[in-house]
């Protein structure tokens, strides 16, 4: 009877570890499920052409239809590579005498993130206000100890996203945005990483090839806005005032915005404001870009653009990537751009971390954002979109020196390549939302 009573009593009790693995897993997919979706609609139609870049409605339809208003009066200076990118921005901060607030994907331990933090702590030091916000998956190749000196020495320092229990639905969703505003008059954004990947000037396979750019002007306001909106939510505190938000009188001719997007809110944004660019386009469309991997609806833009006779010319990394399954989706994607008549061609120095496109010589848009659906709804991203002739010359220009160290892909080559390559590219399209 004793075993009888036994075994009854031990069936529960054999049975709860596959009750406790079906709550875990229940659970683990519910968090998956929750990563892998915005909960906001998508685009899901073409975008009509109504007017070209330099209709009055499409400067009205980017500075209403998509947000911050396009502000008159910015001062704007390209800069090519860590020797060109770092100098200014390290000068920027040694100028501080108030605030500085630093937003950064990528932020490492080695030579480029001590002189940064270096920088930053003697601005603690004399009183200024330095708030530091970090990718928490960016910033994991960034040393406990360094992060512990920036705090130790008054920096309030943050990593978004950093996993707790209460944020595990948002561990997906990375702030991808590169900016510095240092006493909300001088900024700074593009492509660059705070790690010794991106010093020299771009001179070997060990340094990358980025753009930054400095800004000046009515325009920084926006910029400060958009670290804002991040820091707001990472921290809870709203930082305001005159140390943040001087005023800003014009210091130049040039227009432009500063334009965010975000999962939470308006996670499409940045892709309608790049449907709009290409649907506008009247003439050239320039795009530099390290992760290149277009939806359907932007290959559609971009083939009905070059129908019209606007010339379409795209350069990507080559060989040298660090990312070589975004490499090979990307290339799954260009068979209806080539037959079109687009210019593909793949960067062939070392790697190719820019994000610049220009439209008709006209519009720029630069900043975090890749050309991939992560950007498009994942990631926080933040360009700066100008309107200025002849700053988007100065930039087609650039284009020119970086295509002149590419090779361009053929229809006939890209046609003829091996079954492996067609099989494996295919294969990594299955990925195509997440990278």
């Amino acid at each position: 009877m004793r075993s009888r009573g036994s075994a009854r009593r031990s069936g529960p009790v054999r049975r709860w570890p596959v009750v406790l693995a079906s709550v875990i897993a229940t659970l683990l997919a519910t968090l998956l499920f929750m990563n892998l979706v915005t909960g906001e609609k998508k685009i899901e139609e073409d975008v009509p052409r109504l007017y070209g870049t330099h209709d009055p409605q499409f400067r009205r339809s980017m500075g209403v239809l998509l947000g911050p208003p396009i502000l008159e009066g910015n001062r704007f200076e390209v800069l090519r590579n860590g020797d060109e990118i770092f100098p200014p921005m390290l000068a920027a901060i040694a100028s501080a005498q108030k605030t500085i607030t630093f937003e950064t994907y990528i932020y490492w331990s080695g030579a480029v993130g001590q002189a940064f933090a270096d920088a930053l702590i003697d601005r603690a030091h004399a009183g200024v206000h330095v708030h530091v916000l970090l990718d928490w998956l960016g910033s994991s190749k960034m040393d406990d100890s360094l992060v512990q000196k920036m705090k130790d020495n008054g920096i309030e320092i943050v990593r978004y996203h950093q996993p707790h229990w209460y944020n595990l639905g948002r561990l997906n969703n990375r702030t991808h945005r590169k900016l510095l505003v240092v006493d909300g008059r001088v900024g700074f954004t593009g492509g660059v990483g705070i790690a010794d990947k991106w010093g020299g000037h771009a001179q070997d396979a060990e340094h990358w090839r980025d753009t930054h750019f400095r800004v000046e002007g009515p325009v920084v306001a926006q910029m400060q806005a958009v670290f804002m909106d991040n820091w707001t939510k990472a921290t809870g505190k709203v930082l305001h005032g005159e140390p943040y938000f001087p005023a800003l009188p014009p210091v130049g001719s040039g227009a432009a915005q500063v334009f965010e997007s975000s999962p939470t809110a308006g996670s499409e944004s940045m892709h309608l404001m790049y449907l709009l660019a290409i649907t506008a386009a009247e003439r050239t469309i320039d795009l530099s870009n390290s992760y290149f991997v277009p939806d359907d609806l932007t290959v559609k833009a971009l083939v009905a653009a070059l129908k019209r006779g606007v010339k379409v010319r795209i350069i990507t990394p080559g060989p040298i990537i660090d990312a070589e399954t975004v490499r090979k989706a990307s290339r799954a994607h260009w068979g209806p751009l080539l037959e079109a008549g687009a210019e593909i061609y793949e960067f062939l120095p070392t790697m190719f971390h820019v994000k610049v496109l220009v439209v008709d010589n006209y519009l720029v848009s630069a900043g975090s954002t890749n050309f991939d659906v992560r950007s498009f709804r994942l990631n926080d991203e933040a360009n700066l979109n100008t309107l200025d002739e002849a700053f988007a010359r100065q930039q087609t220009e650039i284009f020119a020196d970086d295509l002149s160290k590419s090779r361009r892909i053929t229809l006939e080559e890209y046609n003829n390549r091996p079954l492996k390559d067609k099989l494996l590219e295919h294969a990594a399209t299955l990925l195509d939302a997440q990278l």
